[in-house]
């Protein structure tokens, strides 16, 4: 998500200020609902954890409180809403956490994390759920291949957001928080892309919803992932420092680059272990870019099994070192990337506490592996800060 500046041309809407994410703006500078809906709809499989921020500098005084003024800027959020979002910190003024009754001046800086703008009620589906933990008020789960996490424009079903609904009617109790609610995103805190597994969190309030997002956005959570990968990475572990931005051609696809649309994008990784012409790594992110992980891979000459966007191929039993002519030796191991998010740490959005939650592969990794170290010679080279339990991979 952007990050924006202060729009030094101003937007002449009589309030004496000066708003920031002009694309997210009307002329008369309030938030415009349909611009922030788009761009949360381009972002709809995508993993970036980056909030929507917009921000407005006051070139005068005004005699308004803090939360009245947020209501002229972002129509579609009641006060009630805005006085909440302020408590949750997700408004600041010059950078300081305010109270909805601040009274603002000259030279004020106002910053605003924007949920999804307030839409219909999401239909529950009854698709399987593989729980990890469950609360009062998140539920951990290890998302399964080919799902997408909440509904698009006009398809309101079939996702995960749809199995949490049937979750909490028929399995559980509570609900999704209401944050995002109007925008089929309720409870939503951070993506994986359709095809990647592993551990997610959804929020089932709204304070717990926004104590997270806060975690997320200032990347005081700890995330790696497992990715089986071409090749024998070269060094066994590095950071990946090359910024990310979207494909100049293909709009699907993102890409490095060395431009003004390159955001500044770190990826570390770690060898856990090699099988000749391929190696299975632990990742972690420093940032979060949409297709982070892929891109940064790929473009260093070692893109993801069965990523065929980014240069990865599709394993069948022989491609992973079956013999010809065993049962398995035909078939389609890895028909999608292998890329699963194995481990996730938090801080509980309640009680404080650190908690770490982890997820073992899913089938269909976990049996490439298996063929792998069954078939190919296997070499463990034990790097430094590897951080995932052997357990999740082995």
């Amino acid at each position: 998500m952007p990050h924006p500046s202060p729009d030094p041309a101003g937007q002449g809407n009589g309030q004496g200020d000066r708003a920031g994410q002009p694309d997210l703006l009307t002329s008369a500078g309030t938030v415009d609902r349909e611009a922030l809906f788009a761009l949360y709809e381009s972002r709809r499989e995508g993993d970036d954890d980056a909030p929507v921020t917009v921000e407005f500098t006051l070139l005068k005084d005004l005699d308004k409180r803090l939360d009245r003024y947020l209501v002229d800027r972002i129509p579609f959020l009641s006060r009630t809403a805005l006085q909440r979002l302020i408590r949750e910190e997700a408004v600041t003024v010059n950078g300081r956490v305010p109270k909805p009754s601040t009274r603002l001046s000259a030279g004020d800086r106002v910053v605003a994390t924007l949920p999804p703008p307030p839409s219909s009620e999401i239909p529950p589906d009854e698709i399987p759920l593989d729980v990890i933990f469950e609360d009062d008020d998140i539920l951990v789960l290890n998302k399964q291949p080919d799902i997408i996490v909440h509904p698009a424009r006009g398809h309101k079903r079939g996702t995960l957001i749809n199995a949490l609904a049937w979750h909490f009617q028929n399995r559980s109790s509570g609900a999704l928080s209401t944050v995002g609610a109007e925008f089929a995103r309720p409870g939503v805190v951070h993506r994986l892309d359709r095809h990647t597994t592993g551990v997610m969190v959804a929020a089932k309030s709204d304070t717990a919803h926004w104590r997270l997002s806060k975690q997320f956005a200032n990347r005081t959570t700890g995330k790696r992932y497992i990715a089986l990968v071409h090749g024998v990475m070269e060094p066994l572990a590095d950071t990946i420092d090359l910024p990310l931005g979207p494909h100049p051609t293909m709009r699907e696809k993102y890409a490095v680059r060395h431009d003004e649309l390159g955001k500044p994008s770190q990826t570390i990784y770690r060898t856990l272990e090699t099988y000749g012409d391929m190696s299975l790594v632990e990742v972690e992110l420093r940032t979060g870019r949409t297709h982070q992980i892929r891109v940064h891979l790929s473009h260093i000459g070692y893109p993801i099994v069965g990523d065929d966007i980014y240069g990865g191929r599709h394993a069948s039993g022989a491609d992973l070192g079956a013999p010809a002519g065993s049962p398995e030796a035909g078939e389609r191991i890895i028909g999608r990337y292998a890329l699963h998010a194995a481990m996730l740490s938090v801080r509980h959005p309640i009680s404080g506490e650190p908690v770490t939650f982890t997820a073992p592969l899913w089938p269909d990794m976990r049996r490439a592996l298996t063929i792998l170290r069954a078939h190919r010679d296997v070499a463990r080279p034990g790097i430094a800060g590897t951080t995932v339990p052997p357990g999740v991979h082995s």
